[in-house]
């Protein structure tokens, strides 16, 4: 895993793929590796890059012949999270994130006073909104 550790996801450097919750499955044999992604949506543009920057994270590793990064069925979830990830995104890139039955907190202030601006924030899987305690533009992160 610790290979896998060192991908970040490329919209949130700082936060890997282990720490988003997108590793589903490794498997070892010999020195085949399979990797099982998750994507956080189906239609992810960053797909082939992830998929592209584990097959070379894992490759470097020795003894390993082959790498094979394919997709989950498994539906990803913002319940897959690490806290590490939860603290970045807040942090870094004033983004929140959507559990479900829980009203969404905003990230600089703390208020649950998110008010939705947009359902489509800059990737399919993050909503604009806007904190009505400080103002703050905020993408909601969800699943």
């Amino acid at each position: 895993m610790g290979a896998l550790q060192a991908v970040d996801d490329p919209e949130y450097p700082g936060v890997s793929v282990v720490d988003m919750g997108m590793i589903a499955a490794v498997g070892i044999a010999g020195g085949r590796v399979t990797v099982e992604l998750i994507t956080t949506f189906s239609g992810c543009p960053a797909t082939d890059v992830i998929s592209s920057d584990i097959a070379t994270a894992v490759g470097g590793l020795d003894g390993i012949t082959d790498v094979n990064v394919c997709r989950s069925t498994e539906a990803w979830d913002t319940s897959r999270l690490s806290e590490h990830a939860r603290s970045v995104m807040a942090r870094d890139f004033t983004v929140s994130i959507a559990v479900p039955g829980k009203p969404a907190q905003c990230p600089r202030c703390g208020a649950q006073a998110l008010v939705e601006q947009s359902p489509f924030g800059p990737a399919r899987c993050r909503a604009v909104h806007r904190c009505g305690a400080c103002g703050e533009v905020v993408e909601v992160l969800r699943a």
